[in-house]
This record gives C-alpha cells, sequence and structure tokens, in this order.
C-alpha cells in the first residue's frame, strides 16, 4: 500500500470513480460534496412520491461499470486490457434480462433499453434508434430508402472510427503535443478531423436521417455542426455495447458506487464545499498540499484530484499566482458547451396515451438554425428541441401508482447569452408542456400534472459550480479535443489532478469513467505506486 492521503472534490460519477480506482490503489481517499448527497450532475431529486434523476440517464458500455465493481483493495486492474476480447463482440450485445456483470449485480441490476432512442421528427413521424443493423435498415427504407446505399458506406466509416478514435486512443492520455502529433495522419486518413454533420452530409441526401445520425453528440455537450467527425464513433459504441438503465434510477447507480468505495475504506463527507486549493513553493514547483473547506477547515493531503468544472476549479480554487499555463486569460478563452432546462413532472397515467419510449428525441422544425442559435448565436429560439426522458415505462417504482416519472431536457444558451432565467424560465417551461399536450405527446398532461418543477442555465453555474452555466464542460471542438482539451494532470501544480467532462476525454457517462482511470493511472507512475498493485487483479476476476 502507498500510504499515501487523496481527496476527491466533487461526488459526481466521473470523482466517485476515481475515488474508488484511488482506494484499489492504496491511497486512503476522501470524497467531498458540497451538496447533501453525492451525484453532482447525477443528483437525484425526490418529491411528492416521484423520484427524479436530476441529470445522466443514458449509460452505456457495461464492463466499465464492472470493472469498477470488481475492484478490490491492492489490486488495481490498471494494467489490464480495457477492451478484453470478450467484451468486443457487437453480436453479443445483451437485449434482454439484465445487463450488469457478476461484480455489478451484487450491488444493483442494469437492464438494457430498446429502443435506444424513438426520434421524433416535427411532422409526426419518427425512427426507433436501437443499433439492429436489419431493423436500421427497415427505418430507412421506410423513411428514405434513397439512403440505404449510403448508410452502409457510413456504417463501415463509423467501425472504421470506433476501430481506431475509441478502441485504440480512447484511453490515450494526450499529454504532450507529441502524443497528438502521432495520431494525426490516421485521424487525417479517416476523415475524422472535420465537422460530423459534413461527414454525415456525404453519406445520407435526407434532412431526417442527417439528423438520426448526428444528433448524439448533443448529450455530450457537443454542436454536431462542429464536433470532429471522431464523434461518429458513439454509433458503434451503442450499437456495441448497447443503451442501458440502472434500476432505480442513475441514482441508484451512484449510491452503489458510494457503497463500493465505502466498502474498501473510503470516506465521503457531505455539506463540505471547497473554498480553495493549498498550494506550497517548494524549490522549483508548486505542490498541491490539501483543501481549505468554506468553513475555514484545512485538510491536508498528498495529492488532489478536483471534479470540479475545470473553469471553476482553476478560477475560484487556484490562487492565480500559481498559475501559469492556465491563466485566467486561457481558462476563460476556452468555449463552453451549451447549458440546458431541465423539465422535471410527475403526471397520471392514463389508458390509450401514446407509445413514448424511455428516451424520447424530440425534433423541432428547424435543426441547423436552432443549432447555431443555442451554440453560436446564444439567443432564446422561437422554437426548441428536446428530449424527453420516462423512465417508469421501465421501472413504475420511481412514481406512485398509476402515474409517471418524467422529465424533458432542452438544450440552451449558456449564461454569456445573458437572458434572465427569472423570466424566460417559467415562459419556456409553459411552452414545452403545452406543446407535449398539444401535439399529442401527452394529451391533457396539464390536467394531469401532480408536480412540475425546472432547473436552468443558472442551476448549472449557482449549484453545480459550472462556469457560465454550462452544462457539459469544455465544448468539444476540435480545438478543445485530445491534446488540446484541459489536462488530466495540471501542468501548473504538482500533485493536483483534474478528472469529469471537463477534461480528456470528454463528456458522458462513459468518458468520465474513462477519464478516472486515465488519471489514476497518471497518478500511479507520478508516485511510483507497486506494479504489483498497479497491475493487481481481484481474487475473483
Amino acid at each position: 500500500m502507498t500510504g499515501k492521503t487523496a481527496l476527491v472534490i466533487g461526488s459526481g460519477i466521473g470523482g466517485i470513480s476515481c475515488a474508488i480506482r484511488l482506494q484499489s490503489l492504496g491511497f486512503e481517499t476522501t470524497l467531498l460534496e458540497k451538496l447533501d448527497s453525492p451525484g453532482g450532475r447525477a443528483y437525484v431529486r425526490r418529491v411528492d412520491g416521484f423520484t427524479f434523476d436530476m441529470g445522466p440517464t443514458v449509460l452505456t458500455v457495461p464492463h466499465f461499470i464492472e470493472e469498477l465493481f470488481a475492484l478490490e483493495r491492492g489490486a488495481a486492474m490498471l494494467t489490464a486490457p480495457d477492451f478484453p476480447p470478450e467484451v468486443l463482440d457487437e453480436t453479443k450485445r445483451i437485449t434482454s434480462g439484465i445487463s450488469g456483470g457478476p461484480a455489478t449485480s451484487k450491488y444493483l441490476d442494469i437492464i438494457p433499453i430498446l429502443p435506444f432512442y424513438r426520434i421524433y421528427f416535427d411532422d409526426g413521424s419518427f425512427f426507433d434508434y436501437d443499433g439492429d443493423p436489419v431493423r436500421t435498415r427497415e427505418q430507412i427504407a421506410r423513411l428514405a430508402p434513397e439512403d440505404l446505399e449510403g448508410y452502409e458506406q457510413f456504417h463501415e466509416h463509423a467501425r472504421a472510427i470506433f476501430q481506431r478514435g475509441f478502441l485504440q486512443l480512447g484511453y490515450t492520455y494526450f499529454g504532450s503535443l507529441g502524443s497528438m502529433l502521432g495520431v494525426v495522419p490516421d485521424l487525417l486518413k479517416l476523415g475524422a478531423v472535420q465537422p460530423l454533420f459534413n461527414l454525415i452530409s456525404k453519406y445520407f441526401k435526407s434532412d431526417k436521417m442527417r439528423q438520426v445520425f448526428s444528433f448524439e453528440p448533443l448529450l455530450v455537450g457537443g454542436n454536431p455542426l462542429k464536433v470532429p467527425a471522431i464523434y461518429a464513433m458513439i454509433h458503434f459504441v451503442e450499437k456495441t455495447w448497447g443503451i442501458h438503465f440502472a434500476k432505480g434510477g442513475t441514482g441508484a447507480l451512484v449510491s452503489a458506487l458510494i457503497r463500493k468505495f465505502e466498502e474498501l475504506g473510503g470516506k465521503t463527507r457531505f455539506n463540505a464545499e471547497v473554498k480553495s486549493i493549498n498550494v506550497e513553493k517548494r524549490g522549483g514547483k508548486r505542490v498541491a498540499t490539501g483543501v481549505t473547506l468554506a468553513s475555514g477547515e484545512f485538510l491536508p493531503a498528498d495529492v488532489v484530484i478536483s471534479n470540479a468544472d475545470y473553469a471553476t476549479t482553476y478560477l475560484k480554487m487556484v490562487d492565480k499566482q500559481h498559475r501559469t499555463i492556465n491563466r485566467d486569460a486561457l481558462v476563460k478563452f476556452r468555449k463552453q458547451s451549451m447549458s440546458l432546462m431541465v423539465i422535471y413532472f410527475g403526471y397520471e397515467q392514463r389508458d390509450g396515451d401514446p407509445g413514448l419510449q424511455h428516451h424520447n428525441i424530440i425534433l423541432g422544425p428547424r435543426y441547423e438554425e436552432l443549432l447555431t442559435e443555442i451554440f453560436e448565436k446564444k439567443v432564446m429560439s422561437p422554437d426548441f428541441s428536446q428530449y424527453l426522458h420516462i423512465p417508469t415505462l421501465t421501472d413504475p417504482s420511481l412514481a406512485p401508482p398509476g402515474h409517471h416519472a418524467a422529465y424533458t431536457l432542452i438544450p440552451v444558451p449558456n449564461n454569456q447569452s445573458g437572458l434572465d432565467w427569472d423570466k424566460e424560465g417559467p415562459a419556456l417551461a409553459d411552452r414545452v408542456l403545452t406543446f407535449l399536450e398539444e401535439r399529442g405527446y401527452i394529451p391533457d398532461l396539464k390536467a394531469r400534472l401532480k408536480h412540475m418543477s425546472y432547473v436552468t442555465p443558472d442551476y448549472f453555474e449557482q449549484v453545480l459550480g459550472a462556469h457560465v452555466g454550462n452544462g457539459f464542460g469544455v465544448e468539444p471542438v476540435l480545438t478543445q479535443t485530445a491534446f488540446f482539451r484541459p489536462h488530466n494532470r495540471s501542468e501548473d501544480v504538482s500533485n493536483l489532478y483534474l478528472v469529469g467532462q471537463g477534461t480528456q476525454p470528454g463528456g458522458g457517462t462513459p468518458s468520465v469513467m474513462m477519464s478516472a482511470k486515465m488519471t489514476v493511472r497518471e497518478i500511479a507512475r507520478d508516485f511510483a505506486v507497486d506494479p504489483a498493485i498497479v497491475g493487481g487483479m481481484p481474487a475473483a476476476a
């Protein structure tokens, strides 16, 4: 064991994953959370008999979760294959029953969701997106037969990008420019640096198909018109491992991970807001020595890892005198992702309700124009698109009998817009609920409501500490990808590391778990942890 101490700031999924891995590595780890319970963006709200996941609801790559639950003290599994051969056969994707592995199933049930998404277009037609090649071709033939050949070509192109960009490079820590330059020729050859929408447009003629095969980066804070085409790999990530749901909601996964962390000897502290990261000059280096809480309490540590927002970490927690790389000007210059308005509502079920699915994408009448208004112009648009999540179709326990617990998520500009959300919030909530009612998605919704609340970009900024109210950290544009994305190891302060959606590799539940593993690998190297611990395999593995 190392005998070293670690502090992890923030109990989002990335922070908890990092804390578990540090415990397995032999560090004595304390997880600090300013809220009264864990989760960060994956916080859970219980009100009026309804249980609402306030953030992430889409889980994929179940073996990432399985590995966390399999870890043991002194057995960190950091040299084991990231993608064992047995998990790579897309024909063996679990489509029914329990999709979590044996270690996961000791803590909670994870089940597959089909279709992945039902994508509604403004004319009322829809596309069931589920990764099955036969059904996918049937859907295309029904809506846009002219795009069948293009789909075949896109499918193979996406496979190549997935194999290189995710399987081979997904866990690459781009800590130096040299590490980036080494892969650029391959990415150029694959056409993976052009905007995703440009790539999609080469293969699909139909506006509907262009939307179906390009919308997914929105789920990680990316503008499909701007993200690099390497994000086409998401198609194959989902196709290979599916979309899954933690019974009890994502909050049940968070609770299970906390339980695992504490079983490994980790400690959690809630209502423990970090005011600053303490830094000392030692010779020619600046070294993190611990944190000071808002209460004034100082907590010493050998290593500090921040799962807080990247910009907030540097601008508010690390004194500017200690930052020569991540200066205020650079941090503020980085482009932040869009934000979100999320409306949480519980409503009475009725016989004959339309056939909504667990995950629904409801696209508005405009696609490219709306994206430009949200990401670039940062204005309130006359229309909107939304992600409607109804987990009680899968798990009725999240609502009182005869009711549904739902939320709908609307991409909106971050707070660089200057919008007054005290004014815009109620108006947009009413517009969205009226739309769902009048367009027949949930008839008579307002009369059936038993609960309604919402959060705006102000929640992300003021409660979650997200710079300018971003929803997903630094926006994944080409100039903020790989080496150009904030680094997991601080360039300014030794023994300070960052983890989560604002760092490499990016946003989304699988990516923040990957970020945790990448970060802990760097910590293991920096602290020269015993290779027997680094590569140790759990007894049950």
